[in-house]
């Protein structure tokens, strides 16, 4: 080797062997060169805070499950609806656009303090963003297809969705939105695929929620890896529970407007027994979304009676 080689290369080490600290925005496994700037506004640096051995296996599962809402979904599919029934659509794809764009910012905001060692996981929530994006713009495009206007958006929805954009921890933050607010959406999802009253709404709704159940899948994975390293964080996802119940407990929940919504939808007609229906599988959801959260805390290490104390605590607004 050359002299000067050598002289730049003394006290260079591979980059992934003694962590990330250090490496900069160094590829993992180059030989660094010593003397390099540090990086700035990265504090998310540690393996335990961050990954999940499902991280390389979801983010290659991501790639391939793109789709192109242009050509994805057939918009010229269906008649149009009672008018009764496309406001309630109109009215329940509103609400999932607001709730998209929260799940959209949540990640995006931890991107950049993502240290890029950790690779796969950068990779993985780069595209959640982009899933996000892309659900914002079929919802958007669902509620106006027919010419309509856009539904309501209630403050007390709002002021819980507020609540994850302001949680600055990493893995609370994934704990809240993606395995307790996207789990949730993930009956939801599956819900209105089931009982859309239009084929591009039960279209739009099985696209997300093959995207969504990815998101869970990380949120869950990450979830599992760090209660394995530290069991003492099961009370500070308690708390975070219980800390969210108590900012929100003066608000109204899941809007009127969504409920109601939501039955109609459901039923499909404006008849009293199709009403009637509607109203009956809207308690069912609320029931399969409960067992779900209790399974998922369950999955965590909770037991099972304080998961379903703990899922009581959830917001009534879903996410």
């Amino acid at each position: 080797m050359a002299p000067y080689r050598a002289g730049r290369r003394a006290g260079a080490g591979r980059g992934g062997r003694a962590g990330a600290r250090g490496v900069g925005v160094a590829a993992r496994g180059a030989l660094i060169e010593g003397g390099g700037p540090p990086l700035t506004g990265v504090d998310l640096d540690s393996r335990e805070e961050v990954w999940t051995d499902l991280a390389p296996k979801l983010y290659a599962q991501a790639l391939a499950g793109q789709w192109d809402p242009a050509k994805a979904v057939d918009w010229e599919a269906g008649g149009d609806l009672p008018e009764e029934v496309e406001r309630a659509v109109v009215q329940v794809m509103t609400y999932l656009v607001e709730n998209e764009q929260t799940a959209l910012a949540v990640p995006a905001q931890f991107l950049g303090r993502i240290h890029p060692h950790y690779r796969e996981v950068v990779q993985f929530l780069a595209v959640q963003v982009a899933d996000e994006a892309r659900h914002v713009e079929v919802f958007t495009r669902r509620a106006l297809l027919r010419g309509e206007e856009m539904g309501v958006s209630g403050a007390g929805g709002r002021a819980s969705l507020q609540t994850l954009l302001e949680e600055p921890e990493f893995s609370l933050a994934s704990f809240l939105l993606s395995v307790l607010g996207e789990g949730t959406f993930l009956s939801l999802l599956s819900h209105l695929e089931r009982h859309g009253p239009d084929p591009v709404t039960r279209q739009v709704s099985r696209l997300a929620l093959q995207d969504e159940a990815r998101h869970v899948a990380f949120g869950q994975g990450h979830l599992e890896h760090r209660v394995a390293c530290d069991p003492s964080l099961r009370g500070r996802l308690r708390a975070a529970m219980e800390r969210r119940h108590q900012a929100l407990q003066d608000t109204a929940g899941l809007a009127p407007d969504v409920f109601d919504a939501l039955v109609i939808l459901t039923a499909g007609d404006w008849t009293p027994t199709a009403i009637g229906r509607g109203w009956e599988r809207v308690q069912r959801l609320q029931a399969e979304m409960d067992e779900g959260r209790q399974r998922r805390l369950v999955r965590l290490g909770f037991p099972a009676q304080e998961a379903a104390d703990l899922s009581a605590l959830h917001t009534r607004n879903f996410m």
